[in-house]
């Protein structure tokens, strides 16, 4: 549910001239900033038991692709182009086997004390982390299937909270 009422201007990354920028964030307050984020991968039964078991080819598949997410959380300013760059006090990323789904779960959290929020640091920490996966076990599974990436919630900032439904 969200808590929070759109912006007055819902596309901040245009001037008034309708030109890209990177959005002045410099009369914000700093504040404590959390984004929590999810998405999921689904594969073959096969390739998720090699997982859990830790006999994929390349190695700890959820240990590598971990540090994967960790560092990506850090680059996002780099990879998306108006991203302000941003000092990270916290990031977590977790995973969670699905059985029943032949699917692992990956949720971000991201986490600093600034003038502008981390939810595309904990975006782009889940999506690498999975894409990691993806390329570890492409080998035994090139239909492997990633998805429902999105924000879970989020705090701090003007905007104030928002947890999805």
């Amino acid at each position: 549910m969200s808590v929070t009422n759109p912006p007055a201007n819902p596309l901040t990354h245009f001037d008034a001239q309708g030109q890209a920028h990177m959005v002045d964030v410099s009369d914000k307050a700093n504040t404590h900033r959390v984004a929590v984020t999810e998405g999921r991968i689904t594969m073959l039964p096969a390739t998720l038991a090699l997982i859990q078991a830790g006999n994929a080819k390349k190695g700890d598949v959820l240990g590598i692709s971990r540090i994967a997410g960790i560092q990506a959380a850090k680059k996002t300013s780099d990879l998306i182009p108006l991203c302000h760059p941003i000092a990270l006090t916290r990031v977590a990323v977790e995973f969670e086997i699905e059985p029943d789904t032949h699917s692992v779960l990956c949720r971000a959290t991201a986490e600093c004390t600034g003038q502008t929020g981390v939810e595309m640091e904990a975006l782009s920490a889940v999506s690498v982390a999975l894409l990691t996966i993806y390329d570890m076990c492409k080998a035994v599974d090139r239909g492997m299937v990633i998805g429902e990436v999105r924000l879970m919630e989020k705090s701090g900032g003007k905007s104030g909270r928002f947890v999805a439904d």
